[in-house]
């Protein structure tokens, strides 16, 4: 088992961490999270990926209000596409929406028609 899934669906790489110590000519002890602590942090060199810097990669930090739950409320921007889904002996209508806080296209979601309308009728 590879870091705790089986099969062909376990994730080849993880991380990034940072390297904390060379052991020897070719291998390195890594800083893992607290989560992964039953895995042995001695890895050879051949198992580590060179990080390669993006830009992209950069996060935001922008404020988000919480509420007590520590949750918060996400609300859709527009709707840039439609679809009917068709089933066995029913079809259901889908929209694609674009949320407030992931304004990028890519990041549109699928999401039912009629729950949208009862929740967001001022989009339609």
């Amino acid at each position: 088992m590879r870091f705790g899934k089986k099969g062909k669906l376990s994730p080849r790489y993880i991380g990034p961490f940072h390297i904390i110590e060379r052991v020897g000519d070719v291998a390195y002890i890594n800083d893992l999270h607290v989560s992964m602590s039953q895995i042995h942090d001695v890895f050879h060199v051949s198992m580590l990926r060179k990080y390669v810097a993006n830009p992209s990669h950069i996060l935001r930090n922008e404020p988000i209000e919480l509420k007590a739950y520590l949750s918060y409320e996400e609300l859709p921007l527009q709707i840039i596409d439609r679809k009917i889904q068709e089933l066995r002996n029913k079809c259901i209508s889908l929209v694609k929406v674009v949320w407030q806080k992931h304004d990028k296209p890519e990041e549109a979601t699928w999401e039912t028609g009629e729950e949208m309308r009862k929740n967001y009728s001022e989009l339609f």
